[in-house]
């Protein structure tokens, strides 16, 4: 019986995830020519990857702007999403409306998203810089995308602000779960909030915070939707927000000429490799320090 409610998410499970990652390891050891297989290629589209110009520069810098991304991200969405959470944890006047008004930009494509903020940073007619220009700001009106120093920081802001919302709800749900009692008896023992804070309610989040550090991971190594609105499939200007979802795109559609199913799919293996490693390592890391608070 229990074969029967599995078997659907099963089915689509294998279709829709385990299909593609099988083919695409398939195609990634075979030599192509458009849509045609030609022969076996061994590891040669993969060292292509790495010793081919200009895919073995961009490479490093897609995966070096991928992890800015990922510590950028993890700085200011997350512990922002945790500020917010202890707020309308403690002061619940709000409460409800705050959290939709949260988490509803994530909701939206990032592909929307992007080309909303695109328009809102444009130096031209866009309201961000008129309304800097209009405060006196005139300095502070830059071309935010155009310039190599601001664009991938831009990026980065707007991709936190997007998903605040999430870990904001699961470190809510996670507060919520702390029995009072604890609070109680760290007061009783003359703690300050923040001593309360460090040494009661932080270990007792590290799940959540397990949780939320693996999925912005992933969710940032696999960027591409907010990128590509807000930068181009170049991750204009000069690459200097170029990330690894990028790469992927110019690789199977604008660079990687005739053998391009074999090289985009030798690039999207050493993805799901590195992403689900790293990710692998983190939960166990995490895990450990579950059981210590046991």
């Amino acid at each position: 019986m229990l074969a029967v409610f599995l078997l659907p998410a099963f089915l689509l499970y294998s279709v829709f995830i385990v299909y593609p990652l099988v083919t695409a390891l398939d195609y990634s050891f075979f030599e192509w020519r458009g849509i045609r297989q030609t022969g076996f290629a061994g590891l040669a589209n993969y060292r292509d990857l790495f010793g081919v110009y200009p895919y073995d520069q961009q490479l490093w810098r897609a995966l070096a702007h991928n992890a800015l991304f990922f510590a950028g991200t993890m700085l200011i969405q997350n512990t922002v999403g945790l500020l917010f959470a202890l707020l309308l944890f403690r002061y619940g006047r709000g409460k409800r409306f705050l959290q939709a008004a949260f988490t509803t930009p994530y909701l939206v494509d990032p592909l929307v998203v992007g080309y909303l903020w695109s328009l809102l940073l444009n130096p031209t007619f866009g309201p961000v810089n008129s309304l800097l220009e209009a405060a006196g700001l005139d300095s502070w009106a830059l071309p935010w995308l155009g310039d190599t120093r601001t664009a991938l920081p831009v990026v980065i802001l707007v991709n936190a602000w997007q998903w605040v919302g999430f870990p904001m709800l699961l470190f809510s749900a996670a507060l919520a779960g702390i029995p009072a009692e604890y609070h109680e008896a760290a007061r009783v023992d003359g703690a300050s909030a923040w001593q309360a804070f460090r040494r009661v309610t932080l270990p007792l989040l590290t799940p959540a915070i397990g949780v939320v550090s693996v999925l912005t991971f992933i969710g940032n190594f696999n960027a591409f939707g907010l990128v590509y609105a807000m930068a181009g499939s170049t991750g204009s200007p000069a690459g200097s927000t170029d990330v690894l979802g990028l790469l992927f795109y110019r690789v199977a559609f604008v660079e990687g000429g005739v053998n391009a199913i074999g090289r985009s799919s030798a690039l999207a293996v050493l993805m799901f490799v590195f992403i689900f490693g790293v990710s692998l390592l983190a939960s166990s890391y995490f895990r450990r320090r579950e059981r210590r608070l046991l």
